[in-house]
């Protein structure tokens, strides 16, 4: 009897191939291959329970001793040297295109709804725009724009705008020399400790909890826009679910991809079709 020959597919092939998935193909290969990084196979579920345990008794220790235990600038400071140091190019480009992917999904809800708020600014292009307290910035921004909200109605307008829903060239600095290249989630379970340290309790509360503003942002878009495809991706992350206690790195992670599945809806319906070839760098 002849032997049955099953196939051995590649789940990274079927995941870079998936048809499904509304993003760049050369962004996909960038998430990939930040995934396949050593780092994140041997190093991030050590990482994952060494930051969580950290970040509880910090949360702890806060309720007793509430003040600031670092300046928001000594934070800044520390993270960017991480990055540049000890972090992979991909992972550091791909975060700092979140804070532009997220500040170009604000901006639409902003310019296609009667909102009394200008377009929010942050854009950055290089490492260092990750400093001057970007990540507190990017959260407020969250926050602003579902309080100017408040008593909006929410319907598609006569005419979209679909302006600025571009992705400038971005700097990781390459060229720089690291001592190690991390992936992503393994860089967010670090990075996540001197941010609770810098933030108070209820600032690190709050930036946890801006989050769970994904589906609220993606009920919002599809409100906006007419369009059910931003609900396929909410995940019942309900606003009025107070709980910070929480991975956080996993959660930051699913986020960026929220924003990206959505950004990438905008721009298919800006243009017609998914950007599937932009030009990107790897490491």
């Amino acid at each position: 009897m002849p032997e049955y020959v099953r196939s051995d597919p590649s789940m990274w092939q079927a995941v870079y191939a998936d048809p499904s998935v509304p993003l760049d193909r050369a962004l996909v290969r960038q998430i990939i291959n930040d995934q396949r990084r050593l780092s994140r196979r041997w190093l991030y579920p050590i990482a994952r329970v060494v930051s969580r345990v950290l970040v509880a008794l910090i949360s702890i220790v806060k309720r007793v001793l509430p003040f600031r235990w670092m300046p928001l600038h000594t934070m800044d400071v520390l993270c960017v040297w991480f990055l540049r140091r000890f972090v992979s190019p991909d992972a550091v480009d791909l975060l700092i295109r979140h804070f532009v992917v997220e500040t170009n999904l604000v901006n639409f809800i902003i310019r296609n709804t009667p909102v009394d708020m200008e377009p929010v600014t942050l854009r950055p292009e290089k490492l260092s725009g990750l400093g001057d307290q970007a990540v507190v910035e990017h959260d407020v921004n969250v926050y602003d724009v579902l309080i100017a909200l408040d008593d909006v109605k929410l319907a598609k307008p006569e005419t979209l705008d679909f302006s600025q829903l571009d992705v400038p060239p971005l700097d990781a600095e390459r060229g720089r020399r690291r001592l190690l290249r991390l992936d992503i989630q393994t860089a967010l379970c670090f990075m996540n400790i001197p941010f609770s340290m810098a933030l108070t309790v209820e600032e690190y509360r709050r930036a946890v909890h801006s989050i769970r503003f994904d589906d609220s942002f993606l009920e919002i878009l599809a409100l906006v826009t007419d369009d059910d495809t931003f609900r396929h991706w909410k995940l019942a992350g309900m606003s009025l679910w107070m709980d910070s206690n929480v991975d956080v790195p996993r959660m930051v992670y699913r986020h960026a991809l929220v924003c990206e599945y959505a950004h990438a809806r905008l721009v298919k319906l800006a243009g017609g079709a998914y950007p599937r070839d932009t030009d990107v760098a790897f490491d």
